[in-house]
C-alpha cells in the first residue's frame, strides 16, 4: 500500500478494501493493514483480485473518488461510476486541447523532451558501465547530438515540425543501438528498426515490449479518468490508443528498449526462442514469450526513485503516476506537464 498525489496504490493480490466510517481500510486476511481517511484521497488504484465492498465503492462514487481496479499484472479492468462524474470536465478538457494543433503541441514537447533526455542517458549510461565494451567516442558524440535536439524541441511550436525532431533524434539514438548488445552478437543484430512486421530477433523484442507498455500506459490513462485514444502528438484514428502511444513516448528507451538489452545481454534469451515466419516476420516462440513475460514483471517491481515526486516506487507503477500527473495537468493543477526523466 503507498500514497502518491493524494492517490492510494493497493499493490497486494489478495487485499481487501473496505469502508469504516470516513476511512477506507485495506484488510489481508482478517488483518488490518492499513487505513486512510478518504478525504484525503482523489483516487485509488486497485491492483488485487479481492477487490473492495460494495460500500466504499457507492461511498467513492458520491464523494467522486477515483476507484479503478486491475489486475495484479496492471490490465485495467473497471472504474467505480457515481451519480455525478469529474471526469466528464476533465475529457471535456483533454478533447478541447486535441482539437487545439498549438495546445497539442505544448504536451507533445513535453513527451518528446522526456524521450530524447532519456535516449541521450541510455547512451550515456552504457558509456559509463562498460567502457571497455562500447564504442565510447560514438556514443558520445550521439548523445551531445541529443543534448543538442532538445533545446529545440523545448522551443518548437507545429506539431510537424515536432514530428521531425522526434523522428531524426530517434533515428541517431537506433544507429547506436546496435552497440549496446554485449552477448549473444551472432543471434542479436541491430541494424535498423522494422515493425509490421518485425524483421529479426532484436526488433521482435522491442515490438513486444512496446506493444507491453503501450497497454500499461493505456490501462494508466483509464484509470485516470483521461481517454486514451484521443492523443496529441498521435492524433485520433480509429481502434489507436493514441494518448497511451504519447505517454508510453518518454518510456520507451528507459523501460522498453533498457529492458530488452538486459533480456539479451543477461541470456534471459536466446535465438532458440524465436521463429521466423514465411512472409519473414520473426516471432517469439511460446517458451520465449513466457521468459520475456516473466522478466517484464520482475523488471515491473523493481524499485527507483520518481525524479519529480522524489519519492521510491516501483517501475511498474511509473505509467500510472504520469498518468495522474497528465490528469493533473489538464485540470490546471500544474501549469506544464512534468515528464519522466531518467538518469
Amino acid at each position: 500500500m503507498r500514497q502518491f498525489l493524494n492517490s492510494l496504490f493497493v499493490l497486494s493480490e489478495d487485499a481487501y478494501l473496505t469502508l469504516d466510517g470516513e476511512n477506507v481500510v485495506v484488510s489481508r486476511g482478517k488483518a488490518e493493514v492499513g487505513r486512510v481517511p478518504l478525504h484525503t484521497l482523489e483516487s485509488i488504484l486497485c491492483f488485487s483480485y479481492a477487490g473492495a465492498s460494495p460500500a466504499l465503492m457507492g461511498k467513492c462514487g458520491r464523494m467522486g473518488i477515483d476507484l479503478s481496479f486491475y489486475t495484479p499484472r496492471g490490465r485495467f479492468l473497471a472504474r467505480t461510476v457515481g451519480e455525478e462524474r469529474g471526469n466528464v470536465l476533465l475529457r471535456q478538457t483533454q478533447y478541447a486541447v486535441a482539437a487545439s494543433e498549438a495546445l497539442s503541441c505544448s504536451y507533445a514537447r513535453s513527451f518528446i523532451l522526456g524521450k530524447v533526455y532519456n535516449a541521450r542517458w541510455v547512451l550515456e549510461r552504457a558509456t559509463r558501465d562498460h567502457p571497455q565494451r562500447v564504442p565510447v567516442d560514438e556514443l558520445k558524440q550521439t548523445s551531445a547530438q541529443l543534448a543538442a535536439a532538445l533545446p529545440l524541441v523545448e522551443g518548437c511550436e507545429d506539431l510537424e515540425q515536432l514530428r521531425g525532431l522526434e523522428g531524426e533524434a530517434a533515428q541517431r539514438y537506433f544507429d547506436r543501438f546496435n552497440a549496446l548488445i554485449l552477448q549473444q552478437n551472432d543471434a542479436f543484430v541491430f541494424t535498423c528498426r522494422s515493425r509490421r512486421p518485425p524483421l529479426d530477433n532484436v526488433n521482435a523484442l522491442l515490438s513486444f515490449a512496446y506493444s507491453l507498455l503501450a497497454s500499461d500506459c493505456a490501462a494508466a490513462l483509464e484509470g485516470a479518468g483521461l481517454d486514451p485514444y484521443v492523443g496529441f502528438l498521435h492524433r485520433t484514428r480509429p481502434g489507436r490508443r493514441s494518448l497511451a502511444l504519447d505517454l508510453m513516448e518518454e518510456l520507451r528507451t528507459v523501460l522498453a528498449d533498457r529492458f530488452v538489452l538486459s533480456c539479451i545481454n543477461q541470456k534471459v534469451l536466446n535465438a532458440k526462442h524465436f521463429e521466423k515466419q514465411e512472409n519473414g516476420a520473426v516471432l517469439l516462440t511460446e517458451e520465449g514469450r513466457r521468459a520475456f513475460l516473466n522478466a517484464w514483471q520482475q523488471k515491473k517491481r523493481e524499485v527507483i526513485t520518481h525524479p519529480f515526486l522524489k519519492e521510491k516506487l516501483c517501475w511498474g507503477l511509473v505509467p500510472y503516476v504520469q498518468a495522474l500527473l497528465l490528469a493533473r495537468t489538464l485540470r490546471g493543477d500544474l501549469e506544464v506537464y512534468p515528464p519522466f526523466f531518467w538518469k
